[in-house]
């Protein structure tokens, strides 16, 4: 396809499947090398043998990350590092939806839980990939969000908190970037439902087209995402296009946000 990222190198979390793979599909497909990090190693290393198949030994590499280890991730990126020889751009995709319930029913551990993989997991990557952006600028430091993170329900205390904590985190290190002189940008994407594997407990109750179905009507535009949706906008915003972007929040989420 086109060369929109050519000679990138991104690190992307929770890239097995979902959102996190068709991004570092995306990337590959404009140019860019992409090293696919996750709890799931297995699958990490299918879909890197995939991107590979379609565009080229060396283009996608596998790493086993869990994204609330520090070690794990000062090893993988460190092993990234050297793989692809720098690293120019993170994905902070990797996250959970957490258990449902009113603040009164939800366990603290639950709580614990879904704060620590979602927001840990973006603390911990800044922390420890900005001296490798740092030595590849200009970089970018891309964290998925979510509309959750913006407009809260009733029973999802820990991922609305989550959420709106990767939101405000995105934008500090946007800030830290800048003071220290960096040409590394922070933004977040927050999107709506995505047809994903997050989507699965939904329907599992409902079945496939009754759960989507009832989600497409909450959404103005009258349907859910598609991973590839959030994969152009984590594109967008890891190219030299949104060189003057950061410390933005960019809502990928059919018009939720407007009402």
């Amino acid at each position: 396809m086109g060369q929109r990222v050519a000679g990138k190198k991104a690190f992307v979390t929770g890239a097995a499947q979902g959102l996190g793979a068709a991004i570092a599909k995306r990337l590959a497909e404009e140019g860019a090398k992409v090293a696919l990090a996750d709890i799931n190693a297995a699958g990490a290393e299918k879909m890197a043998a995939e991107i590979n198949a379609a565009h080229g030994a060396g283009t996608a590499f596998a790493f086993a990350l869990d994204v609330t280890n520090e070690q794990q991730w000062i090893a993988a990126l460190e092993q990234a590092n050297a793989a692809m020889g720098g690293l120019s751009a993170l994905v902070n995709n990797a996250g959970i939806a957490g258990g449902k319930g009113g603040v009164e029913e939800m366990e603290l551990e639950t709580f614990r839980r879904v704060m620590s993989v979602n927001v840990d997991s973006v603390f911990l990557g800044a922390k420890h990939a900005i001296k490798y952006l740092a030595k590849n600028q200009p970089g970018s430091i891309v964290n998925i969000s979510s509309i959750a993170g913006l407009i809260a329900s009733w029973n999802t205390p820990a991922y609305n908190a989550s959420k709106a904590a990767v939101w405000l985190l995105s934008k500090n290190i946007a800030l830290y970037c800048a003071k220290k002189g960096l040409d590394v940008r922070s933004n977040s994407i927050h999107p709506t439902y995505i047809d994903t594997p997050i989507l699965d407990p939904l329907r599992s109750v409902f079945g496939k087209e009754e759960a989507e179905a009832k989600l497409a009507r909450q959404v103005p535009v009258g349907r859910i995402g598609k991973p590839e949706d959030i994969a152009n906008a984590a594109l967008y915003l890891i190219s030299d296009e949104s060189h003057f972007v950061t410390g933005a929040e960019i809502k990928v989420d059919g018009g939720i946000s407007a009402m």
